[in-house]
């Protein structure tokens, strides 16, 4: 049966001389993987080898989801090439790309995690390259990272103590408070000796992480604050550390 979907390249592997595999985060069907025959030959049905946050209209055929997909179709929609002119904005949408396809199931459909994500693409793309690129695209990437770990069902508690449930006030100075993966949110300073994974957190960041409008408009430094302790907890959450963390961790 022929498949049609929107659908964004999160994967591309060579798979022969001329084929590759490829991964897509669609739209209506999930994650689907694909054998792309051809796909590296001059004159391909794809326009040339399928490269990694390629967009566009998709058909593939999926008889059987224990095998790969054959991928039919690929018409590609311009729009994303010129993110490889700015290597941090790149490799902080590689690092998307990996945590989508890490964390979701195969055929497992989420339409509004695609449209954040497309989103996410989009905005980074028209990010001006002076100025303060890198903390915008740091802004963006952190909000499309909760909002995927709130899709997968994997929300942590930012809006207080996720252990004893005390509620943060961002006017309060006597409390200090943490970043555990273990108890999947903050921690306050009466319940951090029990998770010895807690993170210590500035004022600036827990008032970042409870209050998310604040966030586009924070210092680069508290962002990568907030960077590294989700880079932390997705390290957790896998049982390995993502592959591109470390070029879009800074300091």
């Amino acid at each position: 049966m022929l498949t049609k979907d929107e659908a964004i390249c999160i994967r591309a592997l060579d798979y022969s001389e001329t084929s590759q595999v490829v991964t897509f985060f669609t739209r209506a069907a999930g994650k689907v993987s694909t054998i792309a025959k051809g796909a590296k030959r001059p004159k391909s049905a794809f326009d040339g080898p399928i490269e990694a946050l390629a967009h566009g209209k998709i058909v593939f055929s999926d008889s059987t989801r224990e095998k790969l997909a054959t991928l039919t179709e690929f018409e590609q929609q311009p729009g994303f090439g010129s993110l490889s002119n700015n290597l941090f904005v790149f490799n902080c949408c590689l690092f998307a790309a990996e945590l989508l396809n890490s964390l979701t199931d195969d055929y497992d459909p989420h339409a509004a995690l695609f449209d954040n994500f497309l989103h996410f693409l989009q905005s980074v793309k028209d990010i001006p390259a002076e100025g303060g690129a890198s903390r915008d695209t740091l802004a963006l990437l952190i909000l499309f990272q909760l909002s995927l770990l709130k899709e997968i069902g994997l929300q942590p508690i930012l809006n207080g103590c996720a252990n004893c449930k005390t509620r943060y006030e961002m006017g309060d100075t006597t409390y200090k408070f943490y970043f555990s993966s273990s108890a999947n949110g903050l921690i306050c300073g009466d319940c951090e000796a029990s998770f010895p994974d807690r993170i210590s957190l500035t004022k600036r960041t827990v008032n970042c992480l409870s209050n998310l409008r604040l966030i586009a408009e924070s210092e680069e430094k508290t962002l990568n604050e907030i960077e590294r302790a989700l880079v932390h907890h997705f390290t957790e959450l896998l049982h390995r550390p993502p592959k591109m963390a470390k070029y879009v961790l800074k300091g």
